[in-house]
């Protein structure tokens, strides 16, 4: 009755999770706040002083502008906009969803300083004589043709400086209305132009006594409504300059959007089946947990108002390898302890409990690395690095928590009591529990020697090294625009481009492109370099000229000088912590000399990546440090459970080690026992990032890339690099001295 029970129980569960996930996920997928990469829309940096040059800029000044930039995007319509201050002087604005681009850039990036002045450029009235909120977009009753009526404060001042301007009789009886005139603008020179820069200057004939004002001008309705709305919206007390800044096409970012969640359908999905095909049973569980895990994912970071982006997606999908990490361990603890002769209810409760230190640890690392990028990261690395901390979270429940619930209440059952067939352990393969004569690991019932050929290892890790220190002096790295400064744009089209047409379209409205480089299933996009920094208005041509010919409206990135700096600063700093913080825990955990090791590894395996962005010559940008930095994590994930199972060997002893052959076998034996875990983890997790690059947007090849050579460098360094640095270090030490691991206090050698 118990076992029909526990299992009707087990149904129940799976039937509410997945009944709740299949009748809620659509409606939680429509209210997650997508990205500029996803839906289309802006991102601006701007670098914030006052007008007032004797004024500091203070947080309330701060508070003032994003409050006033606030109004003027609610004014276009915009509701899911992220106006923030940055550092001590600095504003990033991000709008999503934008159809017109150009007129909200416009409108966020003007001071909105209205000013009424003489041919000789004599203020007469400002802002301040506005009433508030007067301005309106009307039509002239005698052309019919836009303008901008106001109403001011005083009509007898008003009729004073109109009478100031009639008396200076033709041809400087001018009102100039400017709108943000700086010190050394003039009338004399704009009125030459064909686009000047003041708004409009009407002759004055005759004293005008009244608060209604007219402006009129060269006006679109559009252009009327937008500069009505800006003098609505208030005057900025400071001058912004941008010093970044990322615009994404609509069309672009839906399609990137469509065939990233393809490539993520089909990513996850392989892994599912792969996990069933190696766990059987334990990986159908293993697959119910993970869809939970998912669904929890996109439900936390929706009620956390999160705005999902390329890389956040890429985050998720790297928790789903690092949720089946977590049953892996397990899964392969509970197969150990089967073939050992052990029941399977003793297997599950002695494999569940050694598993649970060696998960802890490696997501503890993997969460200080992904801490430090949302600390010290950019927006779009913040919002990857929020991502992965939620993953990380989730995927340690679901996996711990979860799995054990659901695998525990088939094992309490009974009934998979002589059913070890349902693990993926044979019965030829189990031994006699009364057998206490210690067995060699073995793979594919072959035993493995690794630490025999540690020279090969150590030798071949050089040579990569050395390859790669040459191909970094030779060829440096491709920076992309966020390192190097400038600008890129990202044309688009439906069919095949060429450089040349491209070239030439960039020709005609006066660029000349550093690079073009074409890319695309069907060489449909072309990236493109300039080592300038773009103005507004050239951003603007671009994407109108582009949009026209193709269609498509390109993606276009714009970096000053000074965020390219202090991104590469900010990248090294990270690093630096990520580094600080993993050689303390490790050291505490375990002892320092594994710390030194992992750091070393973590190099070797940061170089390798270099060295290969080098070699491809492949844009290296931001994302590309989340990648890294992720790797960092998810390598000392690898070597963690290696160093786990090292550990758990030598306790095993009971006594000293005292000679080097002692440890050599225990490490060989760890290693061994942890192959099958770090192939499989690193084959599950490899699927979901080769989906994204072969599948995925255009955007995060490179980012696919990079992770997927760091899962491979990161796999190989942790079973062949970092324990033989380990044994052979400290060997040395055993044979001046023996050493006693069983207690972590008596252990030689400096400790923290």
């Amino acid at each position: 009755m118990k076992m029909r029970g526990r299992i009707i129980a087990f149904f129940l569960i799976v039937l509410v999770l997945l009944g709740t996930i299949g009748t809620t996920v659509i409606g939680l997928t429509k209210d997650i706040n997508l990205g500029l990469d996803l839906q289309g829309g802006f991102e601006v940096l701007y670098e914030i002083e006052p007008v007032d040059e004797s004024q500091d800029v203070s947080r309330d000044l701060l508070e003032g502008t994003v409050q006033t930039l606030n109004d003027r995007v609610n004014r276009l319509g915009i509701s899911e906009a992220n106006i923030d201050i940055e550092g001590e002087d600095r504003i990033r604005v991000q709008l999503a969803g934008v159809e017109n681009q150009t007129e909200a850039r416009e409108m966020l990036a003007t001071s909105a300083r209205l000013s009424f002045r003489d041919v000789d450029d004599n203020e007469l009235l400002d802002g301040s004589d506005v009433n508030e909120g007067s301005a309106t977009q009307d039509f002239d009753q005698t052309t019919n043709s836009p303008i901008v009526t106001l109403q001011l404060q005083d009509a007898s001042k008003f009729g004073e400086v109109t009478t100031q301007i009639r008396e200076k009789g033709v041809p400087d009886n001018h009102l100039v209305i400017w709108m943000d005139y700086e010190e050394g603008d003039s009338y004399e020179e704009e009125v030459m132009k064909e686009d000047p820069k003041f708004v409009s200057a009407p002759r004055v004939t005759e004293t005008l006594n009244t608060t209604n004002v007219q402006i009129t001008g060269n006006f679109t309705v559009e252009s009327a409504q937008q500069l009505a709305d800006v003098i609505n919206s208030g005057s900025l007390p400071v001058n912004m300059t941008e010093l970044y800044s990322n615009s994404v096409g609509a069309q672009f970012g839906e399609e990137a959007l469509n065939k990233t969640v393809f490539a993520g359908f089909i990513g996850i999905g392989t892994v599912f089946l792969l996990v069933m095909a190696i766990y059987r049973f334990p990986g159908l569980i293993a697959a119910i947990n993970l869809s939970v895990y998912i669904y929890l994912v996109l439900l936390i970071f929706t009620l956390m108002n999160g705005v999902l982006t390329l890389p956040g997606i890429a985050a998720l999908i790297l928790g789903v390898g690092m949720a089946v990490d977590a049953n892996i361990i397990t899964f392969e603890r509970i197969k150990e302890e089967l073939r050992t002769g052990k029941s399977v209810m003793a297997s599950f409760k002695a494999g569940t409990k050694n598993s649970l230190s060696t998960i802890i640890d490696a997501n503890i690392t993997t969460l200080l690395a992904a801490s430090i990028l949302f600390i010290f990261g950019t927006s779009s690395v913040q919002g990857f690095a929020t991502m992965l901390i939620i993953s990380i979270l989730v995927s340690f429940l679901t996996a711990v928590f979860g799995t054990r619930l659901l695998l525990g209440l088939w094992v309490k059952s009974r009934f998979l009591s002589k059913r070890t067939g349902w693990f993926g352990v044979k019965k030829e393969e189990i031994r006699d529990i009364a057998d206490k004569n210690e067995v060699e690991p073995t793979i594919f019932n072959r035993e493995l020697n690794v630490v025999k050929h540690r020279k090969k290892f150590l030798k071949a890790s050089i040579a990569i090294l050395v390859l790669g220190g040459i191909s970094l002096s030779l060829f440096q790295l491709n920076p992309g625009v966020d390192f190097s400064s400038g600008s890129r744009v990202e044309v688009v089209s439906d069919n095949s481009l060429t450089t040349e047409e491209v070239q030439e379209g960039f020709e005609s409205l006066d660029l000349v492109a550093e690079s073009i480089v074409l890319s695309g299933d069907n060489n449909d996009i072309a990236v493109t370099r300039f080592d300038t920094v773009l103005s507004e208005e050239k951003v603007a041509e671009v994407q109108q000229f582009f949009d026209e010919r193709y269609g498509i409206q390109p993606s276009v990135s714009v970096v000053s000088p000074i965020v390219g700096e202090e991104l590469v600063k900010n990248a090294v700093y990270a690093m630096s912590i990520a580094f600080v913080g993993m050689v303390l825990y490790v050291a505490i955990r375990f002892e320092l000399f594994f710390a030194i090791t992992a750091i070393i590894t973590l190099l070797h395996n940061v170089f390798i990546m270099m060295a290969v962005f080098s070699f491809t010559r492949i844009e290296f940008d931001v994302t590309i440090v989340a990648a890294v930095l992720t790797i960092v994590g998810y390598s000392i994930n690898d070597t963690i459970v290696i160093f786990d199972r090292i550990r758990e060997n030598l306790r095993k002893k009971r006594k000293q080690i005292t000679t080097y052959k002692e440890l050599a076998t225990i490490v060989n034996r760890s290693i061994v026992q942890s192959l099958t875990r770090s192939i499989n983890t690193t084959l599950t997790t490899l699927t979901a990032v080769l989906a994204f690059l072969f599948l995925g947007a255009e955007s995060i090849t490179g980012f696919a890339i990079a992770l997927a050579v760091g899962l491979l460098a990161g796999a190989y360094s942790s079973l062949f690099i970092a324990a033989q640095l380990w044994l052979v270090w400290r060997g040395k030490m055993i044979k001046k001295r023996p050493v006693d691991f069983t207690k972590k206090e008596k252990v030689e050698g400096p400790q923290v």
